[in-house]
């Protein structure tokens, strides 16, 4: 192994060291923010020098992945990147305050130096206290002893128990109000410690900057765009839709958080929904074994069914616990927020508006009372927004005030809308149940009746009129054998049915005027053969 000398004359090709000077600035223009990670963009215009230099930038967070650190340089002269690399250094922050700190964190340095001066403070009390209380027991013992013994020294005795007592009470009422300033110390530090938290950010330990080895074949000014992934952000789409009457206006918006460590201010904000960290492999194909098996003489004689619970309402993903993942329809989808936005480094939710637009409802008033008595107004439009609306939160409002939050589903561009605002006060239902079963014909075919009666009324206000109309949807079971078979018995059923579709949803369109009452009935029956068992 050969040393060169500590004068040796650097290669002519060598990279030349400058003295340390500040960073250049590299500030964050650009943010595409993905379902669980964010792609940062930076541009610089660096002034270069001739030749090879390596140059200091940022800060930039020190949570950024380095594998994915890509650096373009423009100019209108011969410029190479050779090399581009993150350096993190650790600077602890200074334990004790600092000229440098706001007068809210001035505030809980001091009032922690006043808890701990009152914390030793109530050590040093109680410890007198107790050295007193011990005096005093040694003073009985003394003055039992000496009157056993014929000692009347009673002048010398009172003035010394006097004396312990007078201590004891002067400590015991300053320990007293001490605990008291100290309990208010705490109250007033916790509180000044949550309004910091609020308004101030931790100067974080960890701080990264980018090491930029580039090559200028002449002096001059060249444009530097840098970007790289980084952990701790994502997006989730919310909504707040306003009714006002027969109009609906509907807001797009982005929650965004970040924890990135440097704050995005007046960035362009991009959300995107695609999902780079998904494995691109296909599914493993595994064995699906289908056997025979002879079926018994008692199985050949009886038909077993069962009552299945089914939702034919809507598709979609399975609800999982925490926070849902974006619902895109399976595409890619990108939105752009209309103006630079600012997302500070602080973790917490804040909301990017994206897009509104206004249009015509169509209000009815709907209840299912076999899965809850109340009565919604749902709202029905078209999404005209020009993109997809992506499934996520929804802030109600109506009449000024808000109603509740709600659910909006994937929709595509156009396509129809559904939202329930909340139930109407004034209106009631009430729904009854009846059976009974009966076994008819030489087959001994069970026939089971049932009889639902709803009881709608409305509760107005004085000199309110109109009528309103209430969608009232009731189902009855849909048979998938034909050894069972259901029949809606029209003419016992009061009034008749609006409808019945093919999933067994039976609809009316109920009008009550103010004040009124109405009950609706309805009669099905439900028959099997005799070799059918579990009805």
């Amino acid at each position: 192994m050969t040393t060169a000398p500590k004068n040796t004359p650097a290669p002519a090709d060598a990279v030349s060291e400058p003295p340390a000077a500040p960073p250049v600035a590299l500030p964050v223009t650009s943010v595409t923010c993905l379902e669980d990670r964010a792609h940062v963009e930076r541009t610089a215009v660096l002034d270069l020098e001739a030749g090879v230099r390596r140059l200091r930038l940022g800060p930039v967070g020190a949570p950024a992945v380095d594998r994915t650190l890509h650096a373009e340089l423009t100019a209108d002269h011969p410029v190479n990147v050779l090399d581009v690399r993150i350096v993190r250094s650790r600077q602890p922050s200074t334990p004790g305050p600092s000229a440098d700190d706001s007068a809210l964190r001035a505030r809980v340095h001091a009032l922690e130096e006043e808890r701990s001066d009152g914390e030793r403070r109530r050590d040093r009390l109680k410890a007198r206290l107790d050295l007193l209380g011990r005096l005093a027991a040694d003073l009985l013992r003394e003055i039992g002893e000496g009157a056993g013994t014929g000692e009347t020294d009673t002048t010398r005795w009172a003035r010394e128990l006097d004396r312990v007592d007078a201590e004891r009470d002067t400590y015991g009422e300053e320990l007293r109000a001490l605990e008291a300033r100290l309990a208010t110390l705490a109250t007033e530090l916790a509180e000044t410690e949550q309004a910091l938290y609020g308004s101030e950010e931790e100067h974080a330990e960890l701080v990264g900057h980018v090491e930029l080895t580039v090559e200028s074949a002449v002096a001059g000014p060249a444009r530097l765009r840098l970007g790289h992934l980084t952990p701790c952000a994502l997006w989730r789409p919310a909504y707040r839709a306003v009714l006002d009457g027969d109009s609906l206006t509907l807001e797009t918006e982005a929650v965004v958080w970040q924890r990135t460590g440097e704050d995005w201010s007046d960035v362009r904000l991009t959300l995107s929904t695609a999902r780079s960290s998904l494995a691109t492999d296909p599914p493993r194909l595994t064995e699906d074994r289908l056997t025979l098996k002879d079926r018994s003489a008692e199985e050949r004689r009886t038909i077993a069914v069962e009552l299945r619970e089914e939702e034919t309402s809507a598709l979609g993903p399975l609800p999982v616990l925490g926070l849902p993942g974006v619902d895109d329809g399976g595409e890619a989808r990108v939105l752009t927020a209309p103006v630079p936005v600012r997302v500070p480094s602080d973790g917490r939710a804040h909301r990017v508006p994206l897009s509104a637009f206004t249009t015509s409802v169509r209000s009815e008033y709907a209840c299912s009372p076999e899965l809850s008595p109340l009565v919604t107004q749902v709202a029905r439009f078209d999404n005209g927004s020009g993109h997809a609306l992506l499934a996520g939160p929804v802030d109600l409002i109506r009449g000024g005030g808000f109603v509740g939050r709600g659910t909006l589903d994937f929709t595509a561009p156009g396509a129809p809308v559904e939202l329930a605002f909340g139930s109407r006060d004034d209106l009631r239902v009430v729904r009854r149940t009846e059976e009974t079963r009966d076994t008819t014909g030489l087959a001994q075919r069970t026939v089971v009746t049932r009889t639902v009666r709803l009881h709608l009324s409305r509760f107005s206000a004085p000199g309110e009129q109109g009528e309103r109309v209430v969608v009232v949807r009731e189902r009855i079971p849909v048979s998938e054998v034909s050894a069972v078979q259901v029949r809606l018995r029209k003419e016992a059923s009061s009034p008749a049915p609006d409808a019945l579709d093919a999933d067994g949803i039976v609809r009316w369109d109920v009008a009550l005027p103010p004040g009124g009452r109405r009950t609706v009935t309805l009669v099905y029956e439900v028959s099997a053969k005799g070799s059918v068992v579990g009805i």
